[in-house]
């Protein structure tokens, strides 16, 4: 893998809903990106519809070189969906292909992270790590649990995030939320390029 040195380590997050979700002002990613503000961290957020917006939206964190993409949305065991368009994971790492080298990827999405998913990015990409949720959650809880994630990320060390660091970090947010999370790292020892770390 190549350094992270050309990045910038920072949150870019796109977030697209239901439009039931959006009559009721539920954007989770929205308020995750006031915490980090409020926090002192730098992010950008988007909130996107379709597919194609996604893929613009990307050109825009390619430019920018953020380190780190979290991705708000509805999800399933298969795809990821934006307002109006699904996202096969075939098709979303097709799409992410030229977006997650030597980068993290978090996703708040229902059942989405699961190795199907892990097979598909890691295969297409050189992805440091795919960190979400693997069973549905609420919206609610899981603004919690990001916006705790990332305070106490960048509290302990605002220019990297670790596996030593953040292996710990979620393990003792699960245990406090009760929230469900896989984390897939890179790995060039493994077969499919990378493990599922124990939580």
């Amino acid at each position: 893998m190549k350094s992270n040195r050309l990045t910038s380590p920072k949150v870019f997050i796109i977030e697209s809903l239901k439009f039931i979700n959006e009559q009721s002002d539920h954007y989770e990613g929205k308020i995750i990106s006031q915490i980090l503000n409020l926090s002192g961290v730098r992010c950008e957020y988007y909130y996107i519809r379709t597919k194609k917006e996604l893929e613009e939206i990307l050109k825009e964190f390619n430019k920018i070189r953020y380190r780190y993409l979290h991705l708000s949305m509805h999800g399933s065991a298969k795809s990821l969906t934006t307002t109006l368009d699904d996202l096969p994971f075939g098709d979303l790492s097709l799409i992410l292909q030229n977006s997650l080298d030597n980068k993290r990827l978090f996703i708040s999405a229902c059942s989405a992270v699961n190795e199907s998913l892990a097979d598909r990015i890691f295969g297409e990409t050189n992805c440091y790590s795919i960190i979400g949720h693997n069973k549905k959650i609420n919206m609610n809880d899981a603004a919690i649990f990001w916006a705790s994630f990332y305070h106490l990320m960048f509290k302990k060390n605002k220019n990297r995030m670790t596996y030593e660091v953040i292996k710990p970090t979620l393990k003792n947010l699960i245990a406090t939320h009760n929230i469900p999370i896989t984390y897939f790292n890179a790995s060039k020892s493994d077969m499919r390029g990378y493990r599922r770390v124990s939580l």
